[in-house]
């Protein structure tokens, strides 16, 4: 398990870097630094085996949470109790002798994390098999590439058997087939009960792998719960061009209610419906069957050229499918004030079996939200073959015997 129990970090900010130098002559006149703090009061407690995702915009202080948990930085106040040995992938490789080989840098950190000798000499060849650098492992790391660091890196962390794992953007380089091998090592760590802590702006891969996710603004938490939450209030920040009209809450009845809800208000969504090949509401959809999305929206303001786009996301928060007038090619010219559009996507349906969410929004041409509903509602879809995957084509297989 691992315990952050009011963890604040402050740095002095220098201007000009000359006063960090007047320092050392007290008899000189002193500026006082600026005091920056990068974290304030952070409070986390994570399960053994639970994975957290930390999101959050550039400076928020995911980079310094993680190096206080890792030991590299000292908490100016509160405390860590890690309780497990912590293998850290901060900036991968930055704790690599440049001279030495790729060998020789792995028993060296393997021996920082205080492994003995017998467990160096077993690791090494899980490590040499996951990165698959060939000779290279025996060549000085300063003739590698980016990607042969990464893969080395990663892999002399991961198989140090820690019980705390942070990662900081490991999966932000490397090649899709490296991207995926570590997702599955990510996967299998979790099912052996390694704790994990990451950073990633790979908002998808945060709804993937972690159990739960928190959102870091200027130091501090403002959001904390599930993975799909947390990031669809992220990016409402993102996509918002001013501040977003806010978290939306179960309203009266009738008032439409999603995840997270943000936007300019210069329309409002004010009607949803998922309909069958009849024009019938539903809630379940057979594999294949012809679907209609209506979307009615009132405008609030004049707008010219709105975009309105759908979302489908699986239940891993995985965006499936994704699409919206512009994209199409249909423009729908001008709407003043009080004025109303009703849309409607219609399309065949070849998800596979389980369960999905809608997404909706209407937007200006330039892709900033006017009304942005995350997780509208939950449609199932069904169907007897069972097919693996989030997409279900309809094959034609064709097969004859060989002669030889």
């Amino acid at each position: 398990m691992l315990w952050v129990h009011n963890v604040s970090k402050k740095f002095h900010l220098y201007d000009p870097p000359s006063q960090r130098l007047r320092e050392i002559f007290p008899f000189l006149p002193q500026r006082r630094p600026r005091d920056f703090w990068a974290l304030r009061d952070i409070n986390l407690e994570v399960d053994r085996g639970e994975i957290l995702g930390i999101v959050g915009p550039n400076g928020s202080g995911k980079s310094t949470l993680l190096s206080i948990v890792s030991g590299i930085l000292a908490p100016t106040t509160g405390r860590v109790v890690a309780d497990g040995r912590v293998a850290a992938l901060l900036e991968l490789g930055a704790d690599f002798n440049p001279d030495f080989t790729g060998r020789e840098n792995v028993v060296l950190s393997a021996e920082i994390m205080g492994l003995s000798r017998r467990e160096i000499e077993a690791l090494l060849p899980r490590v040499e098999a996951f990165a698959e650098i060939g000779e290279f492992m025996d060549r000085p790391v300063k003739e590698y590439s980016t990607g042969m660091y990464v893969r080395l890196a990663f892999a002399a962390a991961i198989h140090t058997d820690p019980e705390i794992l942070v990662v900081d953007e490991a999966l932000a380089v490397g090649d899709a087939i490296f991207a995926n091998r570590c997702i599955r090592k990510f996967e299998e760590l979790r099912q052996r009960g390694v704790t994990i802590l990451f950073v990633s702006h790979d908002l998808g891969l945060v709804k993937r792998l972690a159990h739960r996710a928190i959102l870091l603004v200027g130091g501090q938490i403002v959001a904390e719960g599930h993975p799909n939450d947390v990031v669809n209030r992220y990016v409402g920040m993102v996509l918002a061009r001013q501040q977003a009209v806010g978290e939306v809450s179960q309203g009266p009845e009738g008032q439409l209610s999603g995840s997270h809800r943000h936007g300019d208000g210069t329309s409002r969504i004010e009607r949803v419906e998922l309909l069958d090949e009849c024009l019938r509401p539903t809630r379940v959809v057979r594999c294949g069957e012809v679907v209609t999305i209506r979307i009615r929206a009132l405008f609030l303001r004049d707008a010219s050229q709105p975009v309105v786009g759908i979302l489908v996301r699986n239940r891993q928060g995985m965006d499936v499918y994704g699409t919206n007038t512009r994209l199409e090619g249909r423009q729908l010219g001008c709407f003043r004030k009080g004025e109303r559009l009703q849309i409607e996507f219609r399309f065949e349906c070849r998800l596979a079996q389980q369960e999905y969410t809608l997404t909706v929004a209407t937007q200006h041409w330039d892709g900033s939200s006017q009304d942005w509903l995350d997780d509208l509602l939950i449609f199932r879809v069904i169907d007897n073959k069972g097919a693996a995957g989030v997409v279900n084509f309809e094959t034609d297989i064709r097969w004859w015997r060989v002669a030889e």
